[in-house]
């Protein structure tokens, strides 16, 4: 079994001091859990007909006069807490981490649990004009990502800006899977929303890899100044030996080639002026698709707030790594 990354285990025991209980009566009884540094609130959306629960954390103290930067991050019934725990505890030690103070705005759903496997879906999907074919059979809805970012744009953006000293010039978008295809979808198709991209392990096999025909629209002012930082688990096409239908899963991952696909759009991206678009990419070492998405937070952190940079050549040797 795979060791828990040391960021992880300080995370979760993190987790396990902060949360506070409201007691009832029954002192013996169980009650939900809150995270103090954090605040919720439900938003109905015009553009998509949704009700989001948007998670927040803001730094304590008097803010810059230019304001915080912001990192929007999408699964946020999963993705926050970890996200925002590790901005607050490296923005508490700046001085040995690097990382400064930063707003993180959590997009997530009001299901009980950790994801809403079909909202993502419609949410996080281009809107291609044949979905008959996306490679997602579950799916009921897909191909909603224009009115999604037509929410987080019109809508969301506008009221946490009245609301927040925020840097609108120092923003980034963090996803992962369908949420890592969704940032590649704005950054190729509506690159102004944001300065900096972050996508993990992202579902370019979706759709027949449709994103890449959208690639090829992007058009980048040569001194544009976007960022863009790309990860990928280093397992994410193997099959552990003890799994039930090996040879299934395995042509599964193999078809969706989820590590080459990456490697393949960062090779092209590259391309670019580094003035338009400073690509960094990230083997994540020993992860596989699931665990990926929770260890690249720090990265993520780092990339953003921390001013990391990743290079191809370092994807190479952390893509060696057991």
């Amino acid at each position: 079994m795979k060791l828990i990354p040391l960021f992880l285990v300080a995370v979760l025991q993190t987790w396990a001091i902060w949360p506070s209980i409201v007691h009832a009566a029954d002192e013996t009884a169980w009650h939900e859990a809150t995270l103090p540094i954090a605040q919720q609130r439900d938003i109905v959306s015009t553009n998509t007909g949704k009700t989001y629960r948007i998670f927040l954390y803001k730094p304590a103290g008097t803010a810059p006069a230019e304001g915080y930067p912001v990192i929007y991050v999408l699964d946020a019934n999963t993705m926050f807490a970890p996200l925002s725990m590790l901005v607050h505890g490296q923005a508490q030690r700046r001085d040995a981490t690097g990382v400064t103070p930063a707003i993180v705005v959590g997009i997530g759903y009001t299901t009980k649990g950790l994801l809403d496997e079909v909202a993502r879906a419609e949410d996080y999907t281009p809107p291609a004009p044949d979905i008959s074919n996306t490679g997602d059979t579950r799916a009921p809805r897909q191909g909603g990502a224009d009115k999604f970012l037509a929410f987080i744009e019109n809508e969301l953006k506008p009221q946490l800006q009245a609301e927040l000293p925020i840097n609108t010039a120092k923003q980034a978008l963090y996803g992962h899977s369908y949420g890592g295809l969704f940032s590649l979808h704005v950054l190729f198709t509506k690159p102004e929303a944001f300065q900096t991209y972050i996508a993990s392990s992202p579902s370019i096999w979706w759709n027949q890899q449709y994103i890449l025909q959208e690639r090829q629209k992007l058009v980048l002012p040569e001194q544009a100044g976007k960022r863009l930082l790309l990860m990928v688990g280093s397992l994410e096409q193997q099959t552990p030996i003890n799994v039930a239908n090996g040879e299934q899963r395995q042509a599964h991952v193999q078809r969706r080639r989820m590590v080459e696909a990456a490697t393949e759009l960062v090779a092209d991206l590259e391309g670019l002026p580094s003035s338009a678009l400073d690509t960094h990419f990230y083997i994540q070492p020993g992860e596989n698709h699931g665990s990926a998405m929770l260890t690249g937070t720090a990265r993520a952190v780092e990339f953003f707030v921390g001013q990391r940079s990743f290079s191809s050549r370092d994807a190479k040797a952390s893509a060696s790594k057991p």
